[in-house]
């Protein structure tokens, strides 16, 4: 059969629009819209049997039930929910009512086509009001984690009652994360990474006495376990900067909270959800968080990053380096401790789950490796310890043994109990750095 020959089969099913006819022909011609297919075919057909050119209007279409009409009005509706805020990609969806889903089939099977032939209802709305909002708004189509993403309910509207403009609950925005990345050092001791909330009260600063309500003792009536954490001193600025609802915070591994984190500093991205700026002034924001900081912590080299920099910051099995004192509970000769360094310089570890984290670690012996190790012997009783380690190594288990866990330990090569007084670390990296690749980061 020609193309006009299965037109008029199309036709001959009822009623049907422009759009609803040029469709099951999306893939034999290119370059022009459903709607304009089936205007070309319909006045070709009216032509060739010298009649008048009559439309059926969308209204009257037994296959889209007028919803084919609405696509103006929906890409109004969209623009309209995305006022204020600032996105550079998006992507439409919609959910298509069953009927008309059914109607798009039994269009093609009355007319004897085959059933998936041409083009969906769905993808066509999604095209159609999708090309209208970026020719309003101006972003670029995504399917790619879009910064927004607006899902359309054809079902919480009726077509034939619209004026210009769809219900606003007929559109679901929805507002992808946005991430800034960077690094921070961590000057001071005692301060975690992330929120630590209270064990004993879950974070809600109340306890039951025999008062009723009262303050929690263990926190003090914070909920923290902490004062504060470098979450708490880089989230709420980057949030605030892109008014957002709220941030998650994303470090490429973990210091303890007694341990600094110098030299070059560790990297992070803070994620934001439904932000409605996306590019907020980089530098001033850094600076305004090191002011609030006021030298416990300092970030630098913040970026504007990609959902994608999340997931390598978070998987990036970084190496590290650290800085170690150390005391020791009998003196230690000079040559000794050059001797028990010198044995564990390139060693392979076996440690078992470290007493201090058994309640929240699996119980595993784990191997890893010491790159490299020296050190000084200050006093007979003190030393300091520098390292390259593996990443997941336990420092600490590594000069103490752990009471036999980690094997060999500085403490059991030389006899005598050690224990690390104070730690730093100063270098986190890896064979695969890639914190400063492109594709990571937004221009």
């Amino acid at each position: 059969m020609t193309i006009t020959e299965d037109a008029r089969a199309l036709l001959a099913t009822g009623p049907v629009c422009d759009s609803c006819l040029g469709r099951p022909f999306a893939e034999r011609s290119f370059g022009l819209t459903n709607a304009e297919r089936g205007r070309a075919l319909r006045t070709t057909i009216a032509l060739a049997d010298d009649d008048p050119y009559d439309a059926d209007e969308p209204t009257d279409c037994w296959v889209c039930d007028g919803y084919a009409g609405s696509v103006d009005a929906l890409a109004a509706t969209i623009v309209d929910a995305l006022e204020g805020i600032d996105f550079d990609t998006y992507q439409v969806g919609t959910r298509v009512p069953p009927l008309v889903e059914e109607n798009d089939r039994l269009l093609r099977e009355d007319a004897g086509f085959e059933p998936d032939v041409g083009e969906s209802f769905k993808r066509e709305v999604n095209r159609e009001v999708g090309r209208r909002v970026g020719a309003r708004t101006g972003a670029e189509v995504s399917f790619d984690r879009p910064d927004v993403l607006a899902v359309i309910d054809l079902e919480a509207f009726d077509p034939l009652e619209i004026d210009g403009s769809v219900t606003s609950h007929a559109v679901d925005v929805q507002v992808n994360p946005a991430f800034v990345y960077g690094r921070y050092r961590k000057l001071e001791r005692d301060i975690p990474q992330t929120e630590w909330p209270c064990r004993e009260c879950g974070g809600s600063g109340i306890q039951l006495g025999d008062g009723g309500e009262e303050p929690c003792e263990h926190c003090g009536g914070s909920g923290y376990m902490y004062e504060t954490s470098v979450e708490q001193v880089v989230r709420p600025h980057v949030v605030d900067a892109m008014d957002g609802e709220e941030g998650t915070f994303h470090g490429a591994g973990r210091e303890d909270v007694d341990a600094r984190m110098l030299e070059a500093g560790r990297p992070f991205v803070l994620e934001v959800k439904r932000p409605r700026s996306r590019s907020p002034d980089v530098e001033a924001l850094e600076a305004e968080i090191n002011e609030a900081a006021d030298g416990a912590v300092e970030v630098e080299g913040l970026r504007l990053a990609t959902y994608e920099m999340v997931e390598r910051v978070k998987e990036h099995d970084a190496s590290k380096r650290y800085r170690a004192d150390v005391a020791f509970e009998e003196p230690v000769e000079a040559s000794a401790f050059e001797a028990a360094i010198a044995e564990l310089d390139g060693a392979t570890l076996e440690q078992y789950t470290p007493q201090r984290v058994d309640h929240r670690r699996a119980a595993l012996t784990r191997t890893r490796t010491v790159y490299e190790i020296d050190g000084d012997l200050l006093e007979p009783t003190r030393a300091e310890v520098r390292l390259h380690g593996e990443g997941g190594l336990y420092v600490k288990e590594l000069i103490s043994g752990d009471d036999g866990r980690t094997e060999p330990s500085l403490a059991g090569l030389l006899e005598t109990g050690a224990a690390v007084t104070a730690l730093d670390v100063t270098g986190v990296e890896g064979e695969d750095e890639p914190f400063e690749r492109e594709e990571f980061f937004r221009a």
